[in-house]
């Protein structure tokens, strides 16, 4: 059962790693909603899980043409200006957001503990 989800997550991780960064546009672009500020979990930290998962997610739809750091990093590079851009488009194109440098901070700490411990969650992986 385990590898038929593997292979069914090998076939899609592309579109997998897509929705993942659609769902984060969305959601760093709308009204956020009540139960999301109800949850006793800094906002931080939030934005450090969801960008971890958008690195990994890209880091395994990618899985076969990025054996090096320096290909990990550009990846990360760019989930991190999209970060950025995004920040800057909460303050310009929404008045029900502000914009925050220390969000850009906690998905730049998701985005370095996605690379530095991708080689290690790849070696799990491969066991299954």
């Amino acid at each position: 059962m385990l590898k038929d989800i593997k292979k069914l997550l090998e076939r899609n991780s592309f579109v997998i790693a897509v929705s993942i960064t659609l769902l984060i546009i969305y959601l760093s672009l709308a009204h956020s909603p009540s139960v999301v500020s109800a949850i006793p979990v800094s906002d931080k930290s939030l934005h450090g899980f969801a960008y971890f998962g958008l690195t990994i997610s890209w880091l395994f739809a990618f899985k076969k043409s990025h054996k090096d750091l320096k290909t990990r990093v550009l990846i990360g590079f760019l989930l991190l200006v999209m970060g950025a851009a995004l920040e800057y488009l909460q303050g310009r194109i929404t008045n029900y957001r502000t914009p925050d440098y220390l969000d850009i901070v906690a998905n730049t700490f998701g985005i370095i503990i996605a690379i530095v411990s991708y080689r290690r969650l790849l070696r799990f992986y491969a066991t299954i």
